[in-house]
This record gives C-alpha cells, structure tokens and sequence, in this order.
C-alpha cells in the first residue's frame, strides 16, 4: 500500500496529475526526491510502449513464452518493496528481474555477489538501453557510454544465464511523433544540437528522452 499524503503538494503541482495514478501495490516512499524520481518514470514508462502496469509475474511468462530469446518488457513489481520489474525472455525461460530504486537512481543487480559497482539511473528506461546491445554504427562514445561489449549474467537457482535485452515487447501501438522522437534520442550528434531547436520541439524531445 502506498502512502504519499506528504506528497500531495507535488501532485498537484505536477504536470501529470490529471493521469498519473501509482499503482497499490507500490511501496511506501522513502523521501520526496524518490516519489519525484518514481514519478517522472512512470510517465516516460506509460510513453514508451512496453510497460505493461501491473500484470503479475505468471502472467508476464505467459506473455513472452512464445516470443524470441531477449524479448521484454517492465511491469510493476509485486514485490512491495520494490517499484518496477523486468521481465525478460531467455533461454532458460522467462525471468523476472526486480529494479531496484534508492532515493535517487534505479539499479538492477543481477549478481549478488558482485563486488563490481553497478551502474545507476535516474530512469528506467535509461537503465534498460544501458543493458541492451550497441545499435550497428554505433559510436566508439555511445558504445562506452553503454558498457562498451561488457556482458551481463542473470544468476538464477544456480544458473548463469546471459542477459539480452534485444527487443521490447509492445503493449501499445506508438504514434508517428513518438517513433521519430525515439530516433532523434538514438543519435547522439542531433541531441547535442537540441539547445538550437524550436522551444516546443526541445520539449517535446526533453518529455521522453530514451531511444527505446
């Protein structure tokens, strides 16, 4: 159950107030910094075409069993002490992934007994095409800003599966305008032109500004 009387005020300042609802099952918010965080997220998430609300982790199976290895999707974890999950088709089956979220960055931990630090986000989506492979031509920046060829495990009742994150599975059809937008975001020598841009359009980029 979620409580978030404190934070009424944003909510009703927020741009999002007339269609943000959290879900229930949404943990309790540990500071105003993280319901802004969460908050922004699930605006870009309801965007993006593959976050699927609160569909439950039997059903998410169901739904990736016949799609292709790394085929995923994001849902909202029924774990209350998380916010999001992912779930992601391998070849060992579907596995579900809880992201973590501390007062100001989502995570995924894949390997508890990693001693490595791992990367954070101030969005999901970020952090999802952080884990997903380096688009063809791709720059040697964008390419080390994304892990470079770093490979990622799932470790999961002791097996060690890769993780691939190769493509989303949609629940929604994207407009024409959210489609060239997500292409403008995938090149980064046209977003570092964006301050050159029509005020409208650079908001329109800022709104949602994730290549997936």
């Amino acid at each position: 159950m979620v409580t978030h009387s404190k934070f009424d005020s944003v909510m009703s300042s927020s741009p999002f107030d007339s269609t943000m609802r959290l879900p229930h099952r949404y943990k309790t918010f540990s500071s105003k910094v993280q319901y802004q965080l969460v908050v922004t997220t699930l605006h870009k998430l309801q965007e993006s075409g593959f976050y699927w609300g609160s569909i439950n982790g039997k059903e998410a199976n169901a739904m990736l069993a016949a799609e292709s290895v790394g085929t995923f999707l994001i849902r909202d974890s029924s774990d209350n002490r998380h916010f999001f999950t992912l779930s992601v088709k391998t070849a060992s089956g579907t596995k579900n992934l809880r992201i973590q979220c501390d007062s100001g960055s989502f995570l995924l931990q894949t390997d508890p007994k990693s001693m490595q630090a791992v990367p954070r986000f101030d969005c999901v989506l970020k952090l999802v095409h952080h884990y997903m492979p380096p688009t063809k031509g791709a720059s040697l920046v964008e390419k080390n800003t994304r892990g470079g060829n770093a490979s990622y495990y799932i470790y999961s009742g002791g097996e060690k599966i890769p993780l691939e994150l190769l493509k989303p599975f949609s629940s929604t059809m994207s407009s024409l305008q959210h489609l060239c937008r997500k292409t403008v975001n995938g090149h980064l020598d046209i977003s570092s032109k964006r301050d050159q841009l029509p005020h409208p359009l650079k908001e329109f980029l800022q709104e949602y500004d994730a290549p997936i």
